[in-house]
This record gives C-alpha cells, sequence and structure tokens, in this order.
C-alpha cells in the first residue's frame, strides 16, 4: 500500500523535525511530517532558547511567540562549594546578538512551532513509525511500521539519538558515554529571583539550577542528591518531574547520503551543558532547508552542501559541549582546585568570558547555507 508522496518526507516531529518542516513550507517545498510517539512531548526536556535560534525564527513569527511566553535569564551566579565565585550579567547586544536567551520549556517550544506549521496546513503525524528505508537513484522509500510506503525525492531524518534512519543506513554514531547517572529536577523553590541561574561546581560533581516559570527551577546534576545542595535559605515545594540520564558525546561519520540528511539528536548528541541540542537541531533544520530546496530546483549538489556545512560546524560545538562537561565531571582534587580558581579568572578576562558565553548563546560560529 502507498500513501501520497511530498516532496519532503521528514521522520521526527521534535524541534529539529518541526524547524524543518516549517522553514521548508515558508520556502514553498510541500513537506509530510511524521512520529512514532502518539503524543507530543509533555515535559519540559529542553528549556534554553538561545539567541541564535531566535534570530532563524523571527521571520516565522515563532520568536515572538517565545518573548511572549519564555524567560529571559538575566544573571548566572557561580559558586565552587556553596561559597560565590563570580556573577555574570550577560550584555547580549555587546555580545552581537539580535535577542537574549530565553527559557520556556521544549514542549511549549514545540507548540509554538506546530501552531506556526498548521498555518501551512502541515499537521504531525503522529503514531506512524518508521521501519524500513530505502533509495534508489531517483527517491527514497520509507516503510512504515503498518507497511505503508512512502516514495519521496528526499528524507530529513530528525528521529532521535536512537534514530532508525541512521541505523538503517549503517553510518557509525562514534564517541563516548559516561556511566555515572545525572539527574533532572523540575521543582518549586521560593529563594531564587526567576531571571536568575544559579551553578555550584562542588568537589563531588555540580548542581545547576535554571529558571524555568515563575517560582519553578530546572535542577540538574550529579554526585549527590539533587535537593542536599540548595542554599539553607531556600525553600523547596512542589517536585513536578523527576528523571535520570547518562551522558554520551557522539557526531554522525556523515550527515548526507545521497537523498537523505541527518540532524539534531540523530546526528549528534551531547550533555546538556551550553544549552546547544536543540538550538543546533534547529540550526540544522535551517540549513537543510535551504540546500534541499535549491536541491528540488535543480542544483545537484546542495545536499552534500548540507554535510560539508553542518558537520564541521556540529562536530566542534560537541567537541566543546564535551571538554566542558568533562572538567566539571571531574572530581579529582586537582580538578576541584581549578573549579575554584577558573570561573573568577575568566571573569575578569573579556575576551575568555565572552568566548565561552558565545558558545551558549550559539554565537560561536556564524550560520550559513551556502
Amino acid at each position: 500500500m502507498s500513501a501520497a508522496s511530498p516532496r519532503v518526507l521528514i521522520v521526527g516531529a521534535g524541534p529539529a523535525g518541526l524547524a524543518g518542516a516549517l522553514f521548508l513550507s515558508r520556502r514553498g517545498v510541500p513537506v509530510r511530517l511524521i512520529d512514532a510517539a502518539e503524543q507530543p512531548t509533555r515535559t519540559s526536556k529542553a528549556l534554553g532558547v538561545n539567541p541564535r535560534t531566535l534570530s532563524l525564527l523571527q521571520d516565522t513569527g515563532v520568536t515572538a511567540r517565545i518573548l511572549a511566553e519564555g524567560q529571559e535569564m538575566r544573571t548566572l551566579f557561580l559558586h565552587h562549594n556553596g561559597r560565590p565565585l563570580t556573577t555574570l550579567k550577560p550584555d547580549w547586544r555587546a555580545l552581537g546578538a539580535s535577542h537574549p536567551m530565553v527559557i520556556l520549556p521544549q514542549a511549549r517550544t514545540e507548540a509554538l512551532l506546530t501552531e506556526a506549521l498548521a498555518s501551512f496546513g502541515v499537521v504531525p503525524e503522529r503514531g506512524m513509525a518508521l521501519a524500513e528505508v530505502s533509495q534508489d537513484a531517483d527517491a527514497v522509500i520509507a516503510t512504515l511500521a503498518d507497511g505503508v510506503t512512502i516514495r519521496t525525492p528526499l528524507l530529513f531524518a530528525a528521529d532521535g539519538a536512537h534514530s532508525t534512519v541512521r541505523k538503517a543506513l549503517n553510518l557509525d554514531f562514534p564517541g563516548d558515554g559516561w556511566d555515572e547517572p545525572w539527574q533532572l529536577a523540575d521543582v518549586d523553590i521560593d529563594g531564587p529571583q526567576p531571571d536568575q541561574g544559579w551553578i555550584d561546581l562542588h568537589n563531588e560533581g555540580v548542581l545547576i539550577v535554571l529558571p524555568f516559570s515563575g517560582r519553578t527551577f530546572r535542577l540538574i546534576g550529579f554526585g549527590r542528591p539533587l535537593l542536599e545542595g540548595l542554599p539553607p535559605d531556600w525553600a523547596v515545594g512542589t517536585i513536578h518531574w523527576q528523571s535520570d540520564f547518562r551522558i554520551s558525546h557522539r557526531m554522525v561519520e556523515r550527515m548526507t547520503v545521497d537523498r537523505i540528511c541527518l540532524a539534531g539528536d540523530a546526528a549528534h548528541i551531547h550533555s546538556p551543558m551550553g544549552a546547544r541540542g536543540m538550538n543546533l537541531g534547529i540550526e540544522d533544520a535551517f540549513v537543510y532547508a535551504a540546500c534541499a530546496a535549491d536541491f528540488l530546483n535543480g542544483e545537484a549538489g546542495r545536499l552534500e552542501d548540507y554535510h560539508r556545512i553542518r558537520h564541521p560546524v556540529d562536530a566542534a560545538v560537541v567537541d566543546r559541549v564535551r571538554g566542558l562537561t568533562g572538567m566539571v565531571r571531574n572530581t579529582s582534587p586537582l580538578a576541584d582546585w581549578l573549579k575554584g580558581l577558573v570561573p573568577p579568572l575568566i571573569s575578569h578576562l573579556p575576551f575568555a568570558l565572552n568566548a565561552g558565553l558565545r558558545v551558549g548563546m550559539g554565537l560561536d560560529h556564524p550560520v550559513t547555507v551556502r
């Protein structure tokens, strides 16, 4: 049984897939968007929407909605074993950004992308799992779990870290994984201000507290129970959500294989340090939309351009985040001493501080489609 053919089939309706569908639709490219999950994500997952992402989404109307609904993060307090180290108040305009860093739960970011996409008549088709994928000289053939086949000129794989498409292409996903469990929690806290972040680099690991919504904060950390490291004058209320995860840093060997391109977690994964995961996937989608539209208009080399443009950028971010996370993860006496020394030193070196802030803001490289 066959279904109607789109010009681009997008597998995965997370941020990268939704953004890809939106960017392609704005370029007049018909798309079909499928996802194995029956329902969209309900948990917060990624929180940070960085200035680069907001710039890329500016013309879609989604940026205005994110800015209206999200919480700008204006201050970041750094501590070492509970002792204040330094306070960062990034001037995002001085860093070359058109927008601030905004905190918004991933579920809401996805919902806003979905609403913008609906204006083009595109709705994610959920509960549609991909079973097999192959391609010939003229098309990609996607077979769904229910036996339906979709023949399409192009396929955009945004189907997550366990990507069915990546595995079907037999692509290596080299990198490493770390065994220790990291913890996540969304918790009501009285004490910190809703536009402030708080990090404690303690001798057993790290505790990160990020504003979420109102008096709810996202806690991330490892080395000891999350709530044990909070300042004594903070009052903890309802715990809305908790989860454990393990960190991997991996980068796919190729992001383009003939008519199939990979993006987001299907192509690269890394720790949440730096808040780049979701944002990097949306960058992928922006570049892919330009390359795919040009390819469909007769520019034969443009799909390979997507790999050429994005692979080095994404790989460099994975390497930077791995290095940062490795430093934070190291609990040796020397590393603990450095944790107390380096942040204050960097805060007094504008060039070093700005370089680090640009990584988190997505401003460490230009976004080019050529």
